[in-house]
C-alpha cells in the first residue's frame, strides 16, 4: 500500500487549501458515520451547543468551516468534535530532556484510515504545525509558544459522552501555551473514549493527563505511555499490540541517562517499538519528533525523515509504500529534488539496551 504525506500551509484562515482536504476525505467520513450503530450519536443542535459550552473559542473557526463547506449538516456535527463513532489506535510516545526537550511517538494505525497532512495555520492567531485527523483535529503537534502534544489510545473498552480526541487536542494548540494551561483544558472538556494525553514545553515542563468518560481525569508526571493506563481493562487488546512489553522497554530507556535524543529516536523506528501489522491497524505509519525549543517537527520513517520549522515551513509531498517487512520510503517532488528529505540514521538499535 502507498500513501502520500502532504506539508501544507495554509496560515491565515481555512481556506481552499483545507477545503480540498476536506474534499479529498469527507467521502470516506461519510461512509463511517453512515456505518455507525451506536446509542451515543448525537444531533447538530446538541453538538453545537457541546461546542459552545466547552470550546467556544472555537465557534469562530467551526462557522469558517461551515460556511465554506456549505449546507451539509452531517459534515457539520461532525466538525464539532461532539460524540464521534468509536475508534481504536495503538501508539507509543515519549518524552526526553538529556541534550534537548523533546516529544518523540509512534502513530501505530491503519495505512488506509489516516489523512497523512502535516498542516500549518493559524485559524486563531497562534501558530500550529500538527498531523491531521478527522479533517480538523489532530494527531499531534506542536504550537508557536513551544507546547507540544500527543496521545496514545488508553486500553479501555468504554465510550461515554465528549468530544473526540483530535477535536480536543486541537483546542488544546490554538489556545494554550503552556502545561499548566495544557492540563487545564484536558481536565475540563470530556473525551468520549479513554486516552493518555502527553504534553511538554520548552522549560521540559511534562504531564500526562489520562482520559476517560466514565471517571475523572488523572493527571501524572509520567513522561511516557503506550495503550494502557492505571489497570488492565482490555486483555486482549492489550496482549494483541503488546502495550505493557513497550511500556517496560521505554521505561528502560528513561533509566539510560547516556542515551542522546537522536538514540532515542532510532529506537522507534525498530521494533519492540516499531510495528508492522498494518493490515491489523497496528502498523507505525510515522514516528513524528517536536522540538519545542526550536519550534521543529521531524516525520520520520526508517530510512527517510522530513523536518519542518515554523520559520522555514516548506510545501512537500512525500510518497511512503507500506508492506509487511519494510516501510520503503520514496520521495516525490514535482520539479525538483527537496532539500527537505534528508537520510536519517541507519543505526538498528534492536539489540540496544540488551532488547
Amino acid at each position: 500500500m502507498q500513501l502520500h504525506y502532504n506539508s501544507i500551509s495554509e496560515s491565515v484562515a481555512a481556506g481552499p487549501k483545507w477545503y480540498s482536504l476536506f474534499n479529498r476525505h469527507w467521502p470516506a467520513y461519510l461512509n463511517w458515520l453512515n456505518s455507525r450503530n451506536d446509542e451515543h450519536s448525537a444531533t447538530l443542535e446538541v453538538s453545537v451547543n457541546a461546542l459552545k459550552r466547552y470550546m467556544p473559542e472555537m465557534l469562530h473557526s467551526y462557522y469558517s468551516f461551515c460556511h465554506l463547506i456549505g449546507n451539509q449538516p452531517i459534515a457539520h456535527q461532525f466538525l464539532t468534535g461532539f460524540q464521534p463513532p468509536a475508534y481504536v489506535s495503538g501508539c507509543s510516545q515519549l518524552v526526553t530532556v538529556t541534550d534537548k526537550v523533546t516529544l518523540i511517538r509512534n502513530y501505530d494505525y491503519h495505512p488506509a484510515l489516516i489523512e497523512g497532512t502535516l498542516l500549518k495555520s493559524a485559524w486563531n492567531g497562534k501558530q500550529v504545525m500538527a498531523m491531521g485527523d478527522s479533517l480538523i483535529g489532530i494527531i499531534d503537534g506542536i504550537n508557536e509558544d513551544g507546547l507540544a502534544i500527543s496521545q496514545t489510545f488508553g486500553g479501555r473498552k468504554i465510550v461515554g459522552t465528549g468530544f473526540g480526541i483530535p477535536f480536543i487536542m486541537r483546542y488544546v494548540l490554538e489556545f494554550c501555551s503552556n502545561v499548566d494551561q495544557a492540563v487545564a483544558a484536558l481536565c475540563r472538556i470530556p473525551s468520549h473514549m479513554c486516552y493518555n494525553v502527553t504534553a511538554v514545553d520548552k522549560t521540559g515542563h511534562t504531564k500526562t493527563v489520562q482520559l476517560a468518560p466514565d471517571r475523572a481525569p488523572l493527571v501524572t508526571d509520567a513522561v511516557f505511555t503506550t495503550n494502557h493506563q492505571e489497570e488492565m481493562d482490555w486483555p486482549e487488546n492489550a496482549a494483541f499490540n503488546k502495550t505493557y512489553e513497550r511500556s517496560a522497554f521505554l521505561k528502560r530507556m528513561t533509566e539510560t541517562p547516556t542515551l542522546t535524543t537522536d538514540e532515542v529516536i532510532q529506537t522507534f523506528l525498530v521494533p519492540p517499538l516499531y510495528n508492522i501489522k498494518f493490515t491489523k491497524g497496528f502498523g507505525t505509519l510515522f514516528t513524528s519528533v517536536y522540538c519545542p525549543t526550536d519550534g521543529s517537527v521531524q516525520l520520520h520513517w526508517p530510512e527517510k525523515f522530513l523536518r519542518q520549522t515554523f520559520d522555514d515551513f516548506q510545501e512537500a509531498t512525500l510518497f511512503v509504500n507500506y508492506n509487511p517487512a519494510i516501510a520503503e520510503v520514496t520521495v516525490l517532488r514535482e520539479e525538483q529534488s527537496s532539500p527537505l528529505i534528508q537520510d536519517s540514521l541507519t543505526n538498528d538499535f534492536t539489540s540496544y539496551l540488551g532488547s
